[in-house]
């Protein structure tokens, strides 16, 4: 009768144990930390039956078996455990590489355990109910004791430099070796004197201990680490506040941010914000912005809350949005400018034209009236023409400043060219078309318009020709346009707003231009467009 509580004891700290190494094979993840932790939880198990098994020996070879499964265990726990602590508390590689050599220590302890009837050294003397402890006893006792304070000072360290929610963890693996611990040295001291060995049975508290550790905070969970790692990580800051406002978690971000001194509640951080911002923070907001020196801070509020709906922590992000303000700066800058070209070129093209025609239909007129009998109908006919430039002249002004283009004409290249030629006065034009014109080369209706519109234009304005000759090739690969006058020419060929504007439109479209001339024959222009590139 007087071991059933003892044994009922054992029995629960050997299911907690089991609990949580079932749950490690089941759940856990295949990294070092966790074949660490595994190892532990054996040498744990395998010491509480042990102490099963020593309730139920009646010969000193029974009890002699039962005893060295026990030293087998703890000659395994403490080591193992402060190599685990290592990997807990994210150890520099040195101490990793030191903790390494620990398991010798187990090896050793059971070399010298298995080897204790010939030396005598770990036990003075084995009896069937009494024992005394040999020098080596307490040899390894010291060095087993100095693993697993080593170990909770590691996990303290780390504990009072985070303040976050691996404290909690921090705390349960803190008191699930702490507290045997302590009760096996109150034991061995012979402080506290008891019929049964009490240590073992204050593993079924450290079961437990870890069993929660495992289960409701996620230790050894690769998720939790990883996020942990992620968000300590990155850039933006990231703040957390419990239900009663408290802060609970900051990343390093977040001091560089904000000013290492943040405040420890919700109220004391809008007022950092307001101070930061020139103004009052609502303690509801979803985002803000805040601007520090040279700095902008672009903050986020998001309510974190439990499957009732309640809230339970706040998350603010803090980012440093500053590059993007300065970005956004400089493409407004470099939008009005592109708009500023546009329209500058839209507007040397168009009313250069219409100017251009002006001029040519006033030399018509002025010819006309110098005739000894001027046709009334040809007066009328130029003075309606000009007119009629005029307004067009006026539109297209409008259409160019708002981006709007009359584009119904452009129904075909061939259509586009001959509205140009058409219009043209006092000057003799022939279009030669090659090939037949398709839906294919539909893409470039527009940008060949504008180039013969201006090539015309400056062939009227700056060489006296008083005829051009164009042809159109619509060849299966590319579109061909050839424009020549037989003006003055140049010997020297200048690209200003005119030519550039040819050449760019055309190389746009992945095609090429070519200005030739030679003084006294003329100028000519060439322009090629590929349609399979422009398709594609």
């Amino acid at each position: 009768m007087s071991k059933i509580f003892p044994v009922m004891l054992l029995l629960l700290g050997l299911l907690g144990m089991g609990g949580t190494f079932t749950w490690i094979v089941r759940k856990g993840n295949n990294n070092r930390m966790t074949r660490l932790f595994t190892i532990c939880q054996i040498a744990i198990i395998l010491w509480l039956i042990s102490q099963l098994l020593i309730l139920f020996s009646v010969t000193v070879h029974q009890r002699w078996i039962s005893y060295i499964i026990g030293n087998i265990g703890i000659s395994i726990f403490s080591p193992f455990w402060l190599m685990f602590s290592e990997e807990y508390v994210d150890a520099p590689p040195a101490m990793r590489k030191a903790a390494s050599f620990m398991p010798l220590i187990s090896l050793s302890a059971m070399i010298v355990v298995l080897t204790d009837p010939l030396h005598r050294l770990y036990y003075s003397s084995f009896g069937e109910k009494s024992l005394s402890y040999g020098p080596l006893f307490y040899v390894f006792q010291v060095i087993y004791y100095l693993c697993i304070i080593t170990a909770i000072t590691q996990m303290c360290i780390k504990h009072t430099r985070e303040n976050n929610q691996i404290t909690r963890q921090a705390i349960l693996l803190t008191l699930s070796t702490a507290v045997p611990l302590a009760i096996n040295t109150l034991t061995v001291t012979r402080v506290i004197k008891a019929s049964i060995e009490l240590t073992p049975l204050f593993f079924a508290f450290s079961s437990m201990m870890i069993l929660i550790a495992l289960s409701r905070y996620g230790l050894l969970n690769i998720n939790n680490i990883a996020m942990r790692d992620t968000i300590g990580n990155i850039n933006s800051g990231v703040l957390i506040f419990n239900t009663d406002d408290r802060l609970t978690y900051r990343n390093p971000a977040a001091g560089e941010l904000l000013g290492e001194e943040l405040p420890e509640d919700f109220s004391g951080f809008l007022e950092l914000l307001a101070k930061i911002s020139g103004k009052a923070a609502k303690e509801d907001f979803s985002s803000a912005e805040a601007v520090s020196g040279e700095t902008i801070l672009s903050l986020r509020q998001t309510a974190c809350r439990n499957r009732s709906g309640i809230r339970v922590a706040r998350v603010i992000t803090v980012t440093d949005v500053t590059e993007y303000h300065e970005l956004a700066a400089a493409e407004k800058r470099l939008s009005i400018e592109h708009e500023r070209n546009r329209i500058a070129q839209e507007i040397h093209d168009s009313a250069g034209h219409t100017f251009t025609m002006i001029s040519s239909l006033a030399r018509v007129l002025k010819a006309e009236t110098e005739k000894d009998s001027p046709d009334k109908k040809a007066f009328s006919d130029y003075i309606d023409q000009i007119d009629g430039l005029s307004r067009s002249g006026v539109t297209q002004l409008r259409c160019s400043i708002n981006n709007l283009r009359d584009d119904t004409f452009m129904t075909s290249i061939v259509q586009a060219v001959n509205t140009v030629t058409g219009a043209l006065r006092g000057i003799e034009t022939d279009v030669c078309v090659q090939g037949t014109e398709d839906g294919r080369y539909a893409f470039c209706i527009r940008e060949v318009y504008d180039s013969v519109r201006e090539t015309v234009t400056n062939a009227m304005r700056y060489s006296g020709a008083d005829r051009i000759d164009m042809i159109l090739k619509f060849l299966p690969e590319r579109f061909e346009a050839y424009i020549l006058d037989n003006g003055r020419g140049c010997a020297d060929i200048s690209e200003h707003n005119g030519l550039r504007g040819i050449r760019s439109r055309t190389e746009a479209l992945g095609g090429t231009v070519k200005f030739s001339s030679v003084e006294g024959e003329g100028f000519s222009t060439v322009i090629k467009i590929p349609v399979k590139e422009a398709d594609s």
